[in-house]
């Protein structure tokens, strides 16, 4: 399956880039995360970052595909038997976005998103353990608005919603989910001159 999708995912990027003006950008900023599902119970809000690199291919007026690469700091906190607790499980994104720019740089983007898991830590009273029971992928949905500027810096605000359960089976035939939820704040810089806005 995930052979499959990375084979369509380059099948798309490489009949976009066809004859294509593509500008390449970095980007970093904050991550506001949780888990859900029905073994989340007591997931609160955790702060992390994430930072990484994006690739804007025009495929029409004012449309374009934004494949990215990035860093995500990700997980959840909360307490147990009265002690606070964090887990953080850090992933390589990688989403691919079909975005909308108006001519006065305002756009809105959404795509699907493919996560590999880097590391999973269990934080509890100054001691840091590695995090057993995640999976190795994590399959979401972004939605994401943002504005260009004139200057190419631009800011962006989505969300990523969990479509997968990144929790592994215990064996026991019980039905445990978890599901990543995570909001992003960034900004960005496109090198080149970006297509579908005015100067």
């Amino acid at each position: 399956m995930n052979k499959k999708l990375a084979l369509l995912v380059l099948a798309v990027i490489t009949i976009s880039t066809a004859n294509a003006q593509i500008q390449f950008g970095a980007k970093a900023g904050v991550n506001i995360s949780t888990f859900t599902g029905n073994d989340a119970t007591g997931a609160n809000s955790l702060v992390g970052f994430h930072f990484g690199g994006q690739v804007q291919i025009p495929i029409a007026e004012a449309l374009s595909l934004q494949p990215e690469l990035l860093y995500s700091g990700q997980g959840a906190k909360g307490t147990s038997n009265g002690a606070d607790y964090s887990l953080h499980v850090n992933y390589l994104n990688i989403p691919v976005l079909i975005k909308y720019t108006s001519s006065v740089g305002f756009y809105g983007e959404t795509g699907p998103q493919i996560g590999f898991k880097l590391s999973s830590k269990f934080k509890q009273g100054g001691t840091s353990t590695t995090a057993e029971g995640f999976k190795s992928t994590d399959f979401s949905w972004a939605f994401g608005i943002g504005y260009l500027t004139s200057t190419n810096i631009g800011i962006d605000a989505r969300y990523n919603l969990g479509l997968s359960n990144i929790e592994s089976s215990d064996g026991s035939g019980t039905n445990f989910t978890i599901k990543n939820g995570v909001f992003q704040l960034g900004v960005f810089y496109l090198f080149g001159e970006v297509s579908g806005k005015k100067k």
